[in-house]
């Protein structure tokens, strides 16, 4: 009987000291796909470097265990292992470095690499921000993936008042047409579903192709005279150097009648900034409503003033 009585008494005690079996975590991402994880995920490999710069805001970066080239912020990012590129994905070394979650950009890798991943059977979730909230919530959702959330949950809040303070400043203001140029051979844009079109938006512009069918279109010569937009934007490189030298819009000046022409409305904005769906696209939303607030002040009835 005592020895029941002790053997009783320790499994008691066992099993209140034991911490209790942790839920799992579900979120949906940006395919609406559920991701599920037992536990929170501790070795993380990002696919995109707008993808790594959202893991360090979220909190998780100390659980980057690889990412593809150009994933260069913040700095700490600069060493983290390579695997692979955008589009030339290294499954190999991704399965060696034994992940827990895959975060992948959705139009931006490879899609038989990425058929291939999945046939792996590591959690994958998808990063694929369209407006300028999908920033916020993806910071979130990784956030609670990572088991970060008080982190991730401040770095989405001062995204959204940075975010809300350039909608009530420049959201309203009289609209500026513009075309912007993602590459010039062949001539490249996008259209409304994109995020930078979101950002235009925000600075009171207005996306002369927008209503196009493709993500990123391409367009002619022609057509952009025809829209005649009053602001050509493009993007420059910041921090970040490309393998090839961007597009120049110096180009544009061939045409002096053209109104962003004229007006000298030629905007670069910096591409790690503007181009990149991570928490500092606010930065680069701010260079471009201070651009097209430029632009607002050369139009006929602001000179008129």
């Amino acid at each position: 009987m005592r020895l029941a009585s002790a053997c009783a008494l320790a499994v008691s005690y066992a099993l209140a000291s034991s911490p209790p079996a942790r839920a799992a975590i579900s979120v949906v991402d940006d395919a609406g796909a559920t991701v599920t994880l037992a536990a929170p995920a501790t070795r993380v490999v990002s696919l995109a470097p707008h993808v790594t710069e959202l893991v360090y805001a979220a909190g998780g970066g100390t659980r980057l265990v690889g990412a593809v080239s150009y994933s260069d912020y913040p700095s700490a990012a600069k060493s983290l292992p390579r695997v692979g590129s955008n589009t030339a994905i290294d499954l190999e070394r991704i399965v060696a470095l034994k992940p827990d979650l895959i975060v992948v950009w959705r139009h931006g890798n490879d899609s038989r690499a990425f058929e291939r991943l999945k046939a792996l059977g590591i959690p994958i979730f998808h990063s694929e921000p369209h407006r300028l909230e999908d920033v916020a919530t993806n910071v979130e959702r990784l956030g609670k993936l990572l088991d970060t959330s008080p982190t991730a949950d401040a770095a989405a809040r001062a995204y959204r008042a940075d975010i809300a303070h350039l909608r009530a400043r420049y959201a309203q203001r009289p609209s500026v047409t513009v075309f912007y140029q993602v590459w010039d051979r062949p001539l490249m844009t996008l259209n409304g579903t994109h995020i930078v079109s979101d950002v235009i938006a925000l600075c009171g512009g207005r996306n002369v192709f927008g209503e196009l069918a493709p993500l990123v279109p391409t367009v002619s010569t022609e057509a952009v005279l025809a829209a005649n937009p009053e602001a050509i934007v493009t993007a420059k490189a910041g921090a970040t150097k490309p393998d090839a030298p961007l597009p120049s819009l110096d180009a544009w000046r061939a045409w002096p009648t053209l109104t962003a022409v004229a007006r000298g409305n030629l905007f670069a904005i910096d591409g790690d900034l503007i181009n990149r769906p991570g928490p500092r696209l606010a930065q680069g939303a701010a260079q471009l409503c201070e651009d097209l607030e430029l632009a607002r002040s050369r139009q006929p009835q602001a000179a008129s003033h």
